[in-house]
C-alpha cells in the first residue's frame, strides 16, 4: 500500500471503507498515527457521510490522561486485498486517523526526501 507525505508531513494513507460487507465502497485519506493504538478514528461528518452503523459506546483514555466516552460505529476496510471488520471511534477530530492496530504485523516506512508512504 502506498501513500504520500503531504506539505505538513503528515503520512498519508488512502484506505477504501464500507458501511456494510459488499457495500459501496468510498476511499478515505487517513493521517498515519503511531501514538493512536486503535484502528481508525473518523470525523463524525466522515462517519455521517459514509452512513456507518453505530455499535457502541466505551471509555477512552486520551494522550492527556483525560478520559471519555466514545461512540464506535462499524465499518469494513479493504486492508490488503481482503475485507476487514472493525469499529471506528467518531470524534471532533478535523482528520481521519489510521492507528497502530492496523499496522501490527505490517511494515511502516516513511519517506520523507521522496515524500512517500508504503506499508508493507
Amino acid at each position: 500500500m502506498i501513500g504520500r507525505v503531504d506539505g505538513q508531513l503528515r503520512a498519508l494513507l488512502r484506505v477504501p471503507l464500507a458501511a456494510s460487507l459488499g457495500g459501496p465502497q468510498q476511499d478515505v485519506e487517513a493521517w498515519v498515527d503511531t501514538a493512536f493504538n486503535g484502528g481508525l478514528a473518523l470525523p463524525r461528518a466522515v462517519v455521517a457521510g459514509l452512513g456507518l452503523p453505530q455499535e457502541a459506546s466505551t471509555d477512552a483514555v486520551l494522550a492527556d490522561g483525560r478520559t471519555v466516552t466514545v461512540e464506535l460505529f462499524g465499518c469494513y476496510l479493504d486492508w490488503f486485498g481482503g475485507m476487514y471488520q472493525t469499529q471506528v471511534v467518531a470524534g471532533d477530530a478535523a482528520y481521519p486517523l489510521l492507528g497502530t492496530q492496523l499496522l501490527a504485523g505490517r511494515r511502516l516506512l516513511i519517506d520523507y526526501p521522496a515524500g512517500t508512504v508504503e506499508v508493507t
